[in-house]
């Protein structure tokens, strides 16, 4: 049974040596196609080699081309960027101020606001043109743009302080925002700010605008940028002082008097309600005017205040007051233009020749029957009725007796010749001229000084001198 174990472990170990030495040993088919693939790829790389190395030279030259041509185009932008443009766009004129929201925007003069394009030679900004239009864009900028003089900025500065509407707000501008420029110039119109300034942190706008860069065949210009300023609510218009003030604008539309306040209620209560108003009791009654305000309008403010008020345009209007054997020419706000005493006439240069008391009460008179006045449009010069056959004619009692109130004190004196009025139960030709009664101005009384001007000076035609 040993003898017949060892056999069997004997072939068995024979058996596993002969597989081993079969497994390792290489097969002779296995050598013969590793030698031919071998040659073959040796020399498929050999025939592959020039094809790759002109299909790489060949992009590599490429590259390099583009690489060069783009470097050129940086460089020439950024030179470019250096160089200012000649050409750059303008407003014409400046914005009209104050700018509410839903009220169109306008230049100075009240017209609509124009873009013009300029060119620089030398020294000088001369209107220029292109052969073709151009598109233009007019957008809203930060008040704060640009830094430093306000004259060099860049596109890229231009376009990233562009001020774009609030979250769930309209466009801050409407109207037309694009607008086709021909022959240099061209007007805005309709256009109008939707939303006020105060939320942005200058509070300060500016109106810009530039070129749409594929409308400008590839012409560098400059775009063009207005002053700052602010836009309030349209509300606010509503309580806007007016510059200059009109003859029928409310009183509260002069500096220093609010609408509803403190001032404005005192002069109401006194019946002053409009400008004209203000202004003619200014020049009849100052002091009183003054009472009124009391002395919660400082010096400082009553001048300007005042100053405003004169400001105001009085149109060609002219008012004719008449008494018995006068008539006066005043203007809308009760100073005197002319005065006519029995037909004879006395312009604005010569009324230093009256008593002051005498006119002073004419005016005063003619003030407080201010509604009963005659009315006249036109310039005095051409008005027919302040020629002296005229006024004669229209006034037929200019030869009756003056009351008694005004014969005390009416005198009137110049270096040639005086007239004078008698009492009058000794006199029956009044205001009669006589070079028999030469008097001085101490003699006869207190002289009446008025300015050459009603705008210059004291406003009050009362003022006395010697």
């Amino acid at each position: 049974m040993a003898a017949k174990r060892f056999s069997d472990q004997f072939e068995s170990s024979s058996d596993q040596q002969n597989e081993k030495r079969r497994r390792t040993g290489p097969r002779l088919a296995t050598v013969i196609q590793e030698v031919i693939a071998g040659n073959f790829l040796q020399n498929f790389c050999s025939a592959l080699e020039p094809m790759i190395r002109r299909v790489v030279q060949e992009e590599v030259e490429h590259g390099l081309r583009r690489s060069m041509r783009s470097l050129s185009r940086s460089n020439s932008l950024r030179i470019q960027a250096v160089e200012p443009s000649r050409l750059k766009l303008c407003f014409s004129d400046r914005l009209s101020l104050p700018i509410f929201t839903a009220s169109k925007i306008v230049d100075l003069e009240k017209n609509p606001l124009q873009i013009i394009l300029l060119e620089t030679r030398g020294d000088r900004m001369i209107q220029a043109s292109l052969p073709y239009p151009i598109k233009v864009e007019i957008v809203v900028l930060d008040g704060d743009f640009p830094q430093g003089d306000g004259e060099a900025w860049t596109s890229e500065e231009f376009d990233k302080n562009i001020v774009r509407e609030r979250t769930g707000k309209r466009p801050l501008l409407t109207g037309e925002s694009h607008v086709t420029l021909r022959d240099g110039a061209v007007a805005l119109s309709d256009f109008e700010f939707t939303d006020n300034s105060s939320w942005i942190r200058c509070r300060k706008f500016r109106l810009g605008a530039r070129v749409v860069q594929r409308s400008c065949g590839g012409v560098q210009i400059q775009e063009a940028m207005s002053e700052a300023f602010v836009v309030k609510d349209h509300r606010g218009e509503l309580y806007k002082k007016h510059h200059p003030p009109m003859l029928d604008d409310e009183v509260w539309r002069l500096e220093k008097i609010g609408k509803d306040g403190a001032f404005h209620r005192k002069l109401a209560a006194e019946g002053i309600h409009t400008v004209q108003d203000f202004l003619k009791v200014s020049v009849v009654e100052q002091p009183k005017l003054r009472t009124i305000l009391g002395v919660g309008m400082s010096e400082k403010m009553w001048d300007v205040t005042l100053k405003h008020a004169r400001d105001c345009v009085l149109g060609s209007k002219l008012y004719v007051y008449g008494g018995s054997s006068y008539t006066i020419i005043l203007n809308p706000i009760c100073e005197i233009v002319k005065v006519v005493v029995n037909g004879q006439t006395y312009s604005k240069q010569y009324l230093s020749s009256l008593n002051s008391g005498y006119v002073e009460n004419m005016v005063k008179s003619a003030y407080a029957n201010w509604n009963s006045l005659q009315e006249v449009d036109g310039q005095l010069s051409q008005t027919p009725l302040l020629t002296q056959g005229d006024l004669v004619d229209q006034y037929p009692n200019n030869n009756q007796t003056i009351p008694r109130s005004f014969q005390q004190h009416a005198f009137f004196t110049d270096e040639a010749t005086s007239l004078h009025i008698a009492q009058a139960d000794q006199c029956t030709d009044n205001w009669v001229e006589t070079p028999a009664f030469i008097n001085t101005a101490v003699d006869s009384g207190v002289r009446y000084t008025f300015p050459d001007s009603p705008s210059d000076g004291e406003l009050s035609p009362f003022s006395r001198g010697i």
